[in-house]
């Protein structure tokens, strides 16, 4: 039998607000080094090197955070087949439903497509990558294949699958049911049965495979995807698609849209030390701990403490006669909670966004296609941004209705477009630029371009910007 092609198709939707305040919505947990120095995505990206006939990966993800994607495929030097870009959140069967569209447009109606989160941890990656090829093999039969964990403990936080029985001549089993979370009894009950997995969210299946169950079980999902994917708009590395036609879609897991309804769904048992990473309580269970059972991240210093999680990311953190606590600090956020309650870190971000605090959506220091800003210093009428620029990289031509701008550059080189005059500063130069004034900012450098901007004036909010051209396919 010839070894099949597949393509990984990484999900990446998902704001992550138990893991608050170091996942926010305009950077998820996905996106964040929470394990160790490469990001959940990334990780999720780098397991999977190795699979024999492996295809570049497609990723779905939220339009807010389609620099970030291509950014970390980037650091990990790997091509990709697209970023399909969701101008709104739909669930996974309409996500799943454009992938395997476009890969049909792309002639690769016959690959297998592995849907991966991009947010979970593998610690075994040999056991995962074995899971897959014989996962593989059921596929290329036809049948809808999921990934069940072999259950560690009586998990009420996950749904469970139950096997039903095996597949003739395959490393699979049917599978007899798809439960609900469970209480602890049932759970407990599920676990002691053997007969019960969890529900991971990982499947394998054929592009055109999927596509037909969707025509079958969801044909509102199917139609909405392909009018919104009939006329596809591609932008550097992004696939845009029709936001209002994709808007119309259910928004319905593949779980419910697929999945509970087909005859041909098989499982495949994985037991690879597999976390959701869903609570700062599981970064703690798959960090590495010192003897204490301390999980310490930053400038901390701990005396009869045990069973803490300390993430520090600014200053010197330190605990002293306390168990079992998580302790995560950032630049405007403190988080300490007990680690049997950081389930109900979301309360919090729920009071954030009700009260329509920044926090809730955005760190102090912000990411931007062309590097970072981080507001230092404000007051009523003036603000002050510490900028690195990317080398190569440039800010948009742009103006403000409401504020003027002081730049002084503290390292690397500056290229200035001000009105008519096009200046190079370097380090300890500054210039001046006007209300209304036309401008814009680049690096023409081989290094990092650092600038402390000082605005001031009647109103200094990110919407005041009036964007002439830009290089990164924002609104002009």
């Amino acid at each position: 039998m010839t070894t099949p092609h597949i393509t990984p198709v990484i999900l990446s939707g998902g704001s992550g607000t138990r893991l608050w305040p170091l996942s926010r919505q305009l950077r998820p947990k996905q996106f964040l080094p929470l394990v160790d120095k490469l990001t959940l995505f990334q990780n999720t990206v780098q397991r999977l090197q190795g699979i024999p006939q492996l295809e570049d990966v497609l990723v779905v993800c939220n339009e807010e955070h389609r620099f970030m994607v291509a950014e970390q495929l980037r650091e990990l030097q790997l091509g990709h087949q697209g970023i399909l870009l969701e101008p709104v959140g739909r669930n996974t069967a309409p996500a799943l439903a454009l992938a395997a569209l476009h890969l049909t447009q792309q002639g690769k109606a016959d690959t297998l497509m592995l849907v991966l989160p991009a947010d979970h941890v593998i610690v075994n990656e040999v056991a995962f990558q074995q899971a897959v090829q014989q996962a593989a093999l059921a596929a290329l039969d036809g049948y809808l294949t999921t990934f069940g964990i072999v259950p560690q403990r009586a998990e009420t936080g996950y749904g469970y699958i139950r096997q039903g029985e095996d597949l003739v001549g395959l490393p699979a089993k049917r599978v007899a049911a798809f439960v609900e979370k469970p209480d602890v009894g049932t759970a407990q009950a599920y676990v002691a049965s053997g007969e019960y997995l969890w529900n991971s969210g990982m499947f394998l299946f054929r592009a055109d495979r999927l596509l037909a169950a969707l025509e079958e079980y969801q044909p509102k999902v199917l139609q909405a995807c392909q009018s919104a994917l009939a006329h596809p708009n591609h932008d550097l590395d992004f696939i845009r698609l029709d936001a209002a036609a994709f808007a119309a879609a259910p928004a319905i897991s593949i779980d419910y849209a697929v999945m509970e309804k087909t005859h041909d769904a098989v499982v495949i048992p994985l037991d690879a030390g597999w976390n959701d990473v869903g609570a700062w309580s599981a970064v703690w269970e798959v960090s590495q701990q010192d003897t204490q059972q301390n999980v310490l991240r930053g400038d901390t210093l701990t005396h009869q403490a045990s069973g803490n999680l300390v993430h520090a990311e600014h200053r010197l953190v330190a605990l002293v006669g306390v168990d079992d606590l998580v302790v995560v600090e950032t630049k405007d956020a403190v988080l300490v909670a007990h680690r049997d309650q950081v389930q109900d870190v979301k309360h919090i971000v729920g009071q954030l966004q009700a009260q329509q605090r920044s926090e809730a959506n955005i760190h102090r220091e912000v990411n931007r296609p062309w590097g970072t800003y981080d507001c230092i210093d404000a007051g009523g009428r003036f603000q002050v941004k510490r900028i690195v620029v990317k080398p190569g990289a440039k800010l948009s031509l742009q103006m403000h209705h409401h504020r003027a701008e002081h730049w002084i550059v503290v390292s690397g080189t500056a290229e200035v477009h001000c009105g008519d005059k096009t200046l190079l500063l370097t380090e300890n130069q500054s210039t001046y630029i006007p209300l209304g004034e036309i401008h814009s900012l680049s690096n023409p450098g081989k290094v990092p371009l650092e600038i402390i901007e000082v605005q001031s004036g009647s109103y200094l909010g990110e919407d005041d910007i009036v964007r002439f051209e830009d290089a990164y396919g924002r609104v002009v």
